[in-house]
C-alpha cells in the first residue's frame, strides 16, 4: 500500500481530501477547531518547545533542526517502534 502525504498550511482552505493531521504543540491563532477540519491533533510528536524556539524558522538552521527533531522522535514514547 502506498500512502500519499500532502502538506498544507492550516491557515489556507484545504485543497486535498484525506485524513488531516496537525503536528504542532501550539494551537494556531485565529483558527477554530471546527474551521480547522482536522482528524487528529498530534501535538505529542511535534518538535519540543525548546527546539522550535531555537530553530526560529531560520533556513540555515534546518539541517541541525532536522537532526535534533529526528533524535526527539526516536526517543518519543508516543511513537510506535
Amino acid at each position: 500500500m502506498i500512502l500519499k502525504v500532502t502538506l498544507e498550511r492550516i491557515y489556507q482552505k484545504p485543497q486535498a481530501s484525506g485524513f488531516r493531521v496537525l503536528v504542532d504543540r501550539v494551537w494556531p491563532r485565529g483558527i477554530s477547531k471546527v474551521n480547522a477540519a482536522l482528524d487528529l491533533w498530534a501535538k505529542t510528536i511535534a518538535p519540543s518547545t525548546e527546539l522550535r524556539k531555537w530553530f526560529g524558522h531560520d533556513p540555515e538552521k534546518y539541517p541541525e533542526f532536522k537532526k535534533r527533531y529526528l533524535a526527539e522522535l526516536a526517543a518519543n514514547p508516543d511513537l510506535p517502534d
